[in-house]
């Protein structure tokens, strides 16, 4: 049985250093992919270990620095758009104005200004960091969940954060304090979910400190 361990320990060491290499490269997509097989390798190797951490951490920079670099293309991009549509739309109003074909929807050029600057701003929301949920992270740190489990009562904790309360401070919840043991700890995959939902939207949300 001891094999297994070591087995996805070197599994796990051998994606991580790939994706450590692949980062160097700035090759963010494929050295993201490998640091999360080197993070669910990690879970089952040394779900409490120290080496987990170490791995979401260089896993969340990894992809802060993608969408950084992805969201800096698409703002310049949006940029240009619009102030090409902007332009068409002024030479659209000069030219009528020029021909004196004046139309009496000629007087909406304004409000067309207006909905095309919106347009281009509801574009770019979800590059625009704004304050993570309440419900997405845990109630100990305050940061985004990782592995989230949920007690008896129904609160839910980062899972190496509350097992380190049970182990370093006591068996209780540190909220209702109830008592309470690592074996009544259950995965809450619906947290889980949502968390990696709102992350493939809003990868600002994984920057740290």
């Amino acid at each position: 049985m001891k094999r297994f361990p070591t087995y996805f320990r070197k599994k796990r060491n051998g994606h991580y250093m790939l994706g450590l290499a692949l980062l160097q490269r700035k090759e963010y997509a494929e050295g993201v992919r490998e640091l999360e097989k080197a993070l669910d390798l990690g879970r089952v190797a040394t779900p409490k270990g120290y080496m987990v951490e170490e791995i979401w951490q260089e896993l969340a920079k990894a992809q802060y620095l993608s969408w950084e670099h992805e969201s800096t293309t698409r703002s310049w991009e949006l940029q240009n758009l619009k102030e090409e549509c902007e332009a068409a739309l002024k030479e659209k109003h000069f030219l009528n104005h020029k021909e004196g074909s004046i139309d009496e929807n000629e007087g909406s050029n304004l409000e067309q200004l207006e909905a095309l600057r919106r347009i281009f701003n509801k574009a770019a929301e979800d590059d625009i960091p704004t304050e993570v949920p309440d419900h997405l992270c845990c109630k100990i740190t305050l940061d985004i969940f990782r592995d989230p489990v949920i007690t008896p009562s129904g609160i839910t904790y980062e899972r190496a954060v509350i097992l380190n309360h049970l182990q370093k401070v006591g068996e209780f919840d540190p909220v209702t304090r109830a008592p309470l043991y690592s074996s009544q700890l259950v995965p809450n995959l619906a947290i889980k979910e949502a968390v990696r939902a709102f992350l493939d939207k809003h990868r600002w949300a994984y920057k740290t400190g």
